[in-house]
């Protein structure tokens, strides 16, 4: 039984012949989202991928030994304005186009050339070497451990047979190219490691394409089995020597030791169907696609080696990032970013290594002319002499200024330490480092 009462009906003479038209003053209904197609596309266009140069013939080759030549921000000008600065992007964003939509399972599964190989077993046997320097006792500091140099001495030791593996007869070839792979596991004197030397290990891969023994058939194969296995030796090195952060910025860094691995992994990420930039904030998505996305895993070895739980407490920027709608607006303010915080910032480039394959412009500075010892062999507690406008100034053993960062203890040594002490399944507590 219904207790409603019905709804009279409208008498026709109250019911306006002209009725008035309201649809200029109704909001105008836009559908939520886009077309896929309009959603990848990011407002700001990210910068665009240089034109990438053939090899030179073999024949036309020569070589010597790379050394610094980014002495003053007037060397680092002349750089960013340069054929050399063109050619390690084009590199850089060549080897992240050629994996864009692309897991590391499929590209394994993919009929590969046999440097592959051979560049794995060199990382394999770099990695060996660990077990064969084994850490001095720190007495429970978390900064750089000594033993470091010993690993360092030993794959210096090794850099010639691994060259000579690779195809590489002529002396001067190896001095040059293998330079790179040294610089590429951190530094002998700080015992550090960041984002400069990540660099090192790209441009000994660009080297090796400029004597044409990686060409462009390869990127996939370079980006998502090789550069993963030198990424896994690195965190094997890192946690052993407690290797602290070269030129962190705490916690509002990107990340204290790696960068590539966001390019390249917002990039395999580009058109996934599921995955979004918002996932990595899902333990169970990054246990489950870890393994086959570069992003995914390098948040979840951030997340492994903090004391303290969440992105938005120990990696506030990765978090602000997870934000993005889309990952082509990651992928994107990654090249800016490349651009910007890697071969844009002097004191990560006042590093770098110059020599034939990876030319300086001339009329930038020179070893000599500013007094700088080499790189690996600085003297401990006032590392290096470079040109700042001019100056010299001596790297601070301690300090807040803008040269090659604070001296701060090394995150995988914190928790290295405190899995000692506590076990695996410690107190997650926030670090005052």
């Amino acid at each position: 039984m219904n207790d409603m009462p019905s709804a009279e009906p409208i008498p026709d003479s109250q019911i306006p012949s002209n009725p008035p038209n309201l649809s200029d003053k109704l909001p105008r209904l836009t559908p939520r989202r886009g077309p896929r197609s309009a959603q990848q596309q990011p407002s700001n266009p990210p910068p665009p991928t240089p034109p990438f140069p053939a090899p030179a013939p073999k024949e036309s080759l020569t070589f010597s030994k790379p050394t610094q030549r980014i002495l003053s921000k007037r060397d680092h000008d002349l750089y960013l304005s340069s054929p050399t600065h063109d050619l390690i992007t084009s590199f850089v964003f060549k080897l992240s186009e050629s994996v864009r939509d692309t897991s590391i399972t499929a590209v394994k599964e993919k009929p590969h050339d046999p440097v592959i190989d051979t560049l794995l077993q060199i990382l394999d046997a770099a990695e060996e070497i660990i077990a064969k320097c084994p850490p001095e006792d720190n007495e429970g500091s978390r900064f750089g451990n000594k033993a470091f140099r010993d690993y360092l001495d030993a794959v210096e030791g090794q850099l010639v047979p691994w060259h000579e593996k690779l195809g590489l007869a002529d002396e001067r070839a190896i001095e040059e190219v293998s330079t790179y792979l040294e610089h590429s596991f951190g530094n002998k004197t700080r015992i550090d490691y960041g984002s400069g030397h990540e660099l090192n290990f790209i441009i000994w891969l660009l080297c090796l394409n400029r004597v044409s023994l990686l060409p462009e058939s390869t990127f996939q194969h370079v980006t998502l089995l090789v550069f993963p296995r030198y990424l896994r030796l690195m965190r094997n090195v890192q946690t052993t020597y407690y290797l602290e952060p070269a030129g962190s910025h705490g916690v509002w860094g990107l990340d204290d030791y790696q960068f590539l691995p966001f390019l390249f992994g917002a990039s395999q990420l580009l058109d996934h169907p599921h995955l979004r930039p918002m996932s990595i904030h899902r333990s169970m998505i990054l246990e489950e696609c870890s393994k086959d996305y570069l992003y995914l895993d390098q948040v979840q070895f951030v997340n492994s080696v903090k004391n303290v739980e969440g992105l938005r407490w120990h990696s506030p920027m990765l978090d602000d990032i997870s934000s993005a709608k889309s990952w082509a607006k990651v992928e994107a303010g990654m090249r800016r970013m490349f651009l910007a915080e890697v071969l844009g910032k002097l004191p990560v480039m006042q590093h770098f290594l110059f020599g034939s394959l990876v030319p300086a412009v001339e009329g930038m500075s020179t070893e000599d002319q500013a007094g700088v010892a080499n790189e690996m062999e600085e003297t401990e507690g006032g590392e290096g002499v470079v040109m700042a406008d001019g100056m010299k100034h001596v790297h601070a053993e301690t300090g807040w200024g803008d040269c090659c960062g604070i001296p701060v203890p090394s995150s995988v040594g914190a928790m290295g330490e405190m899995k000692k002490r506590m076990g695996n399944e410690g107190l997650r507590r926030i670090p005052f480092d």
